[in-house]
């Protein structure tokens, strides 16, 4: 393979410790299968809005443009909940998205058999669970459009956020959705509001437009609320979900614990192909976890599979990303589990770099 450049981002809290042990997965690909990835770390949010002031500075955010793909571990924590919005870790994530064009989130949701007890649902249930919410990233609530708090008379105050969706947006998201049911189950399952919100009907409306164009692929249409409760009650009806940015931010989390842990859950966040290059922004699903950071007991598992993913979608390299998830397979099955996981005396209790240590005696 040739030379591939890879911007790390470690973040905040125990995104830290995830990225490094990540990064010890790349150097043994490296030296043991000719990898060729050069990868440089830089910060972002709260750690680069302790050293500059901003959560994603212009220097960084040119390496991520230059780079073939990114690697994130995670930013946030309470530390920094009254520094300005603007500057806060989220802000980060959130320019790096917007600046690269990562309109398509991939989040798939697995239950590895050796870990259906973790799941908070009963085994038949998540058994054999495979699914991938893909949500648009870029639009919507998050970046619409007047927002803000003001004062509408002395001593009082009011909060306005804006959901706007273009057609465009909704179609470019739906034929992400398409292309990839067309490599799994042929369904995809479009997830809106449309009974009492205008951009849920535009949604509904364009992706079925969208649509005529995938007629091999079974389409289904089921508003938010009615998906949060079918994904607790029968979640292998689904295959491959497509949503806003909203809804989609709050349903892969729910499926997240489908899995038994948020620990375990990688994500791909894609733009458009251009000249050869799509960008892509691989991170996990969870987040920073302040609580835990530093103690050595985080979960490296998502962020080693976010990696995969990278290998997968970004790097061209399937057969070395489906042996790195044969191996994390195999450490599970042996029984080892880190704290998040850790559930039982016939288990083997393990530290994050630990885990980092049994993937790579394996690989």
């Amino acid at each position: 393979m040739s030379m591939k450049k890879i911007l790390v981002l470690p973040g905040d809290g125990i995104g830290v410790e995830v990225a490094d042990q990540t990064i010890r997965v790349i150097d043994h690909l490296n030296t043991k299968n000719n990898l060729n990835i050069e990868y440089e770390k830089e910060l972002v949010g709260g750690a680069s809005y302790d050293v500059h002031g901003e959560a994603l500075t212009p220097a960084v955010l040119e390496k991520a443009k230059e780079a073939d793909a990114i690697l994130l571990g995670a930013v946030g924590g309470s530390k920094w909940d009254d520094v300005e919005r603007d500057k806060r870790p989220e802000a980060g994530l959130l320019g790096l998205r917007k600046e690269l064009e990562l309109f398509a989130n991939l989040r798939p949701a697995i239950v590895f058999d050796a870990l259906l007890s973790a799941s908070s649902l009963k085994e038949e249930i998540v058994k054999g669970l495979d699914i991938v919410i893909v949500r648009e990233l870029t639009g919507g609530v998050y970046f619409g459009q007047p927002r803000g708090i003001e004062e509408y008379e002395p001593g009082k105050q009011k909060a306005l956020d804006t959901q706007i969706y273009f057609d465009y947006e909704i179609d470019r998201i739906a034929r992400v959705a398409f292309d990839l049911a067309k490599k799994r189950n042929n369904k995809v399952t479009s997830v809106e509001k449309a009974n009492v919100m205008e951009t849920g009907v535009l949604w509904r409306q364009v992706v079925k437009k969208t649509h005529e164009d995938y007629n091999d692929i079974t389409l289904e249409n089921m508003l938010a609320d009615n998906c949060a409760m079918q994904l607790v009650r029968n979640p292998k009806q689904f295959d491959v979900l497509v949503t806003d940015n909203l809804f989609g931010d709050l349903l892969s989390d729910c499926a997240a614990m489908l899995t038994g842990s948020l620990g375990m859950l990688p994500s791909a966040s894609l733009g458009a192909k251009k000249n050869g290059k799509r960008n892509g922004l691989f991170e996990p699903v969870h987040g920073s976890a302040p609580d835990i950071a530093g103690q050595n007991k985080a979960n490296p598992i998502a962020t080693i599979l976010s990696f995969a993913m990278m290998l997968r979608y970004n790097l061209n390299q399937q057969d070395l990303a489906k042996n790195l998830e044969d191996v994390i397979q195999i450490v599970l099955n042996e029984g080892f589990r880190t704290a998040d996981l850790y559930s039982s005396d016939t288990q083997t209790l393990v530290s994050c770099s630990k885990m980092g240590d049994l993937i790579l005696e394996r690989l």
